[in-house]
């Protein structure tokens, strides 16, 4: 098993409960996923819309998981369970890489900023899911 996913399971086995579960919100479907996606990463007044979050979020993991562990971004979010499969709207890369490529285009691919929109909001989850260092195998 991969570190990261090793990290990845302790974690999610140790707290079964998160305070983004998607039961605790107003939830809104929408096809329009690009623009969606990219408003996450450029405010914070958006409401929880699905699937676009769902691309946001792997998005962003993608490259904070190549950032810590090494490799590429489109490696991690190829993996159909980089989200843990707690979230029945994400789809890997491969899935659908024409919606991957836009939202990545809009952004400035893999260097968008890490302060702006919700991304400091997923960052906190990220490093709660993947920044316990007793975890690491190093």
């Amino acid at each position: 098993m991969k570190e990261w996913k090793l990290i990845q399971e302790i974690y999610h086995r140790l707290n079964p409960e998160h305070t983004d579960n998607a039961d605790n919100f107003d939830i809104v479907i929408s096809e329009d996923i690009v623009s969606n996606a990219i408003n996450y990463f450029l405010t914070t007044e958006i409401g929880w819309i699905w699937p676009a979050k769902s691309y946001m979020v792997g998005i962003c993991y993608a490259r904070w998981l190549a950032e810590r562990f090494g490799g590429r971004p489109l490696e991690y979010l190829d993996d159909p369970d980089l989200l843990y499969n707690n979230d029945p709207h994400f789809k890997s890369y491969s899935e659908d890489p024409k919606t991957y490529i836009r939202i990545l285009e809009a952004i400035g691919g893999w260097n968008f900023d890490n302060q702006l929109g919700v991304v400091p909001e997923v960052r906190h989850y990220f490093d709660l899911e993947f920044g316990v260092e007793q975890c690491s195998m190093e």
